[in-house]
């Protein structure tokens, strides 16, 4: 909608027939939450908050410590498209907050935002574009999801193949209204398998827009008849989906990556290398489900902690496409929609800053297809293999403690620990991930 003020705000909601206001945040995991609240609370809940029991939310306070505070960004407002015309829906994302007005640690949008305030006392700025991958499936005639894929579809088909033109169309203009640019939508190659792909911006307004996208996501598919999934790898032998992560790096206005492209010394080399260097330690974060591992290293996606121009095996990749432009970005291809973006680009960019300071040097591009196993791969380091692996990485790490509060890493890790154990655990795995995540992520 537009970054308006507190007033603007309050004027807007009077004027346009506003009769619930939504107050969005997310729990440690990504995962969006609202409480529901009606235009005469508004400008209370500016001035002093909504409470909310945070003891009820997984990884925030326990029963004796449960009360946390919403208040809304005025900057975010947004009306929900879906919902009546005549008695209007807005939502706005919200900062958490203690009972004394200072930050609730866990608090994603402020981790984020701190990372990207280091980012601008350094005379940078970090840009943030996503590629989101999902899949659509039918669902029964209770509304529940089941594994048949909406299509059988390949990439870039078209209909009579491509059944989901409509499901897309809707999501972009839907999208559209709600003020976020979605550059492009495709079938990809799964069956009933699809990616939107978003117009950059600052790294908190981002984020912001994932978790939109992927309620949209959601609401549209399922006045479809359909369930959309985000789970990284939902059907065994067929491509698994990702979040591609674009990050761009502007100094006095200029985007350096353009000097990498060009073979030209800048903040872009060290900005890569720090991020090779510290990605390990974060996989946890970036890809923090069991199934996550079912899908690097197959269909694409990257096992090798490598980089090159434009290489699609690669885990960082530099696309040409962007040559000489203000388009020229890295991309990582590495995360899945399961992660909290908010905890996963304020990693990313603290990983690139430190790349920075600590002048890193990049190390030579890797040019092989990574997917072809006839390449010899020795010397190559590999992600973590497992979610197991990565939490221990994760644990071991000094540097995750400099980006996220050690009381939210211990809950995160402790939560996708016992995740490990139960499916790894398991007589079948495969359904253990199903019982875990299908009908969730």
């Amino acid at each position: 909608m537009g970054d308006y003020t507190m007033s603007e705000v309050l004027e807007f909601v009077e004027e346009n027939d506003v009769k619930f206001i939504r107050l969005a945040f997310c729990d440690i995991f990504g995962r969006q939450k609202n409480v529901s609240i009606t235009p005469s609370e508004l400008r209370r809940a500016f001035d002093k908050g909504v409470s909310f029991d945070a003891s009820a939310i997984d990884g925030f306070f326990s029963v004796d410590q449960s009360d946390l505070f919403l208040v809304p960004d005025p900057a975010t407002l947004s009306v929900l498209p879906w919902r009546p015309s005549q008695g209007r829906v807005v939502r706005f994302f919200c900062d958490i907050k203690n009972p004394d007005g200072t930050s609730f640690i866990g608090d994603g949008r402020q981790i984020l935002r701190r990372v990207v305030e280091k980012c601008s006392q350094k005379g940078l700025a970090c840009k943030v574009g996503a590629e989101s991958e999902f899949y659509l499936f039918l669902e029964d005639d209770k509304g529940e999801p089941t594994h048949v894929p909406f299509d059988r579809a390949g990439y870039c088909d078209i209909a009579p193949l491509d059944k989901g033109e409509n499901v897309r169309r809707e999501i972009c203009l839907t999208l559209e209204e709600m003020g976020i640019t979605a550059e492009s939508s495709h079938h990809e190659q799964g069956p009933g398998q699809n990616e939107i792909d978003f117009r950059y911006s600052g790294a908190l307004t981002a984020a912001d827009d994932f978790i939109t996208y992927q309620s949209v996501v959601r609401t549209i598919a399922g006045r479809s008849g359909l369930y959309a999934s985000f789970m990284p790898k939902p059907i065994a032998n067929q491509s698994g989906s990702g979040l591609h992560v674009n990050l761009s790096l502007y100094k006095n206005g200029r985007n350096v990556f353009q000097d990498l492209l060009r073979g030209v010394p800048s903040e872009a080399e060290g900005f890569i290398a720090g991020i090779l260097n510290r990605v390990s330690e974060c996989t946890a974060f970036l890809n923090p489900l069991t199934n996550s591992y079912e899908r690097l290293g197959k269909c694409k996606a990257p096992r090798y902690i490598t980089w090159s121009k434009g290489n699609r095996s690669q885990l960082i990749r530099i696309p040409l496409a962007s040559y000489d432009s203000e388009r020229c970005r890295m991309e990582l291809r590495s995360p899945d929609g399961a992660c909290n973006p908010y905890y996963a680009f304020a990693l990313l960019i603290a990983a690139g800053l430190e790349g920075i300071e600590k002048e890193m040097k990049l190390p030579k591009p890797t040019e092989l297809n990574l997917m072809d196993a006839s390449v010899d791969t020795t010397g190559l380091q590999s992600l973590p293999k497992t979610l197991g692996e990565a939490v221990g990485a994760a644990r071991r790490s000094e540097f995750l403690k400099e980006v996220l509060p050690t009381d939210v890493i211990e809950k995160f890790l402790a939560a996708k620990q016992r995740e490990w154990e139960e499916v790894n655990g398991s007589p079948d795995s495969h359904e253990a991930e199903n019982q875990l995540y299908f009908g969730q992520i």
